[in-house]
């Protein structure tokens, strides 16, 4: 498949472009800063800006699905929506976050809690904004893959869960994946589609 990856230069889009090269596919690298990308037959790289609607839909045109993992307070879901609309790709994978999900036991979402953490609460929110957007969305094949509540580089196993809107959480009362595994939950999506116009959570 040709995949376009914006953001690639972060910490979890490194790990899904790096995914998305293992399995075969081109992928087009999409960043502010394209010197940080690793240099690969099937990469191509390309200095982008999603605040910039025209640009970015020249740049994903003829793709089959664009991956976005850009920060939410750096994108716009309008605009990116718009540009993917603009290019007349219908598939738009997000990298989610964790507290638009409900917190085990229907105690509403995590980001509602009053022990959630201060610090991650106004991307929390503006990842629910986005998440709320995509579901007026009238027309893309959006997926929204929220992670578990601590992600951070880690051991590709292969092996872990998946859900909806809840939290995931192991035996231990621990929510977590590796950014490793998160890759694989999401080309596993790109390439046999499990959640179209939906969410869903990926946990050990």
């Amino acid at each position: 498949m040709k995949i376009a990856v914006i953001g690639a230069t972060g910490n979890i889009g490194s790990k899904i472009m790096a995914e998305a090269l293992e399995r075969g596919h081109d992928v087009t690298a999409i960043a502010r800063d394209t010197s940080k990308l690793p240099g690969h037959p099937r990469l191509s790289p390309q200095k982008g800006d999603a605040a910039d609607s025209a640009a970015l839909a020249s740049l994903v045109h003829g793709h089959e699905a664009v991956i976005s993992s850009l920060p939410f307070p750096n994108v716009d879901p309008a605009v990116l929506c718009g540009a993917l609309k603009k290019a007349g790709v219908k598939r738009l994978l997000v990298v989610g976050g964790a507290g638009s999900l409900n917190a085990p036991g229907g105690h509403g979402q995590l980001v509602d809690q009053p022990d959630f953490p201060a610090a991650w609460k106004d991307i929390a929110l503006k990842g629910r904004e986005f998440l709320n957007h995509l579901k007026t969305e009238p027309t893309l094949e959006w997926t929204f893959l929220s992670p578990s509540a601590m992600i951070a580089p880690g051991e590709r196993t292969g092996t872990f869960r998946t859900g909806k809107d809840e939290l995931l959480v192991d035996a231990t009362g621990n929510s977590h994946i590796s950014q490793e595994d998160y890759a694989i939950a999401m080309l596993d999506e790109v390439e046999e589609p499990r959640h179209i116009r939906a969410r869903f959570t990926v946990g050990y």
